[in-house]
């Protein structure tokens, strides 16, 4: 068994976009910046907004964070969304997701220019996407095809199986696993909680994707021996004989899956790297203007 190091992944990559930006302003050109928006105060995604920030910070790219407050009304955050649209100085930005529950998320998205959406939620980037023609693609599903790529994972005529579809990685990861490149060229079966006869499904995947956000749900059982395993999943869980009170999960029993498959991602350390490598790739190609 191999693990798939996003995190040594991700440095990797932010170590390749540094000499790119020391390129670009080498010749006096303004380096990338992305910008994000952070609504109210979720642990989960300001740490994740920090990251980012730290991220952009160590490899030479601008960053700005707009904070505003948890009872922000929609037409408010929609204001912010337009002025980022027009400022020329931002070349991307995202506005942090999950959003409280009296904004409709799906507006918001809506609203995002779609050449300045690097988490790649704009309907036109995931038309695109499922097109096949260049466009900014999903942070996470793109991260995910960067450390198969990177790791060299043979993907054509493999068996992969998706658990889980929502918009942000289930579906996108579906449809890039079966478009013809590499990664890809898979033949893809994308099942989720209500799926029949999951186990089995799941013991045919020579790549399993889980991405349903149910702590350990993929136990060993439901792996085949050899398998590559990406868990998308995180989850704090109580932990007392922590000293922060809890430990971090994925979908995925890590102790005993670990044992059958040939490659699997860790968590942490796996999938979430790789998310904040692929926002930063797409930052620079929003600066650059190619894709």
């Amino acid at each position: 068994m191999q693990i798939l190091d996003g995190k040594q992944t991700s440095l990797v990559i932010q170590e390749e976009l540094t000499k790119k930006v020391k390129l670009l302003t080498s010749k006096g050109e303004k380096p990338p910046h992305l910008a994000a928006i952070l609504v109210g105060d979720n642990g989960a995604s300001r740490t994740y907004v920090n990251a980012k920030v730290k991220a952009c910070q160590r490899i030479g790219f601008q960053s700005s964070l707009i904070e505003l407050d948890n009872n922000v009304t929609e037409k408010e955050l929609l204001d912010e969304v337009r002025k980022l649209n027009t400022n020329t100085s931002v070349d991307g930005f995202i506005v942090q997701l999950p959003l409280p529950s009296h904004i409709n998320e799906n507006k918001i998205i809506l609203s995002i220019d779609p050449n300045k959406d690097v988490d790649g939620f704009h309907p036109e980037n995931i038309g695109k996407m499922t097109l096949g023609m260049p466009s900014f693609l999903p942070a996470t599903p793109n991260g995910i095809m960067e450390l198969l790529k990177r790791y060299e994972i043979p993907t054509e005529g493999k068996q992969t199986v998706v658990l889980g579809r929502s918009n942000i990685v289930g579906t996108p990861i579906s449809i890039l696993m079966s478009r013809k490149n590499y990664p890809g060229n898979s033949t893809v079966t994308l099942a989720h909680s209500r799926t029949g006869n999951l186990k089995q499904l799941c013991l045919n995947a020579d790549i399993l994707i889980v991405a349903i956000g149910i702590p350990q749900f993929i136990t060993s059982e439901m792996i085949k021996p050899g398998a590559v395993v990406i868990d998308v999943g995180i989850h704090r869980v109580e932990d007392s004989s922590k000293k922060n009170g809890f430990k971090l999960l994925g979908d995925v029993d890590f102790t005993n899956a670990s044992q059958k498959c040939s490659f699997i991602t860790p968590v942490p350390g796996g999938v979430g790297p790789m998310t904040i490598a692929s926002l930063l790739m797409n930052t620079y190609i929003a600066n650059n203007g190619r894709y």
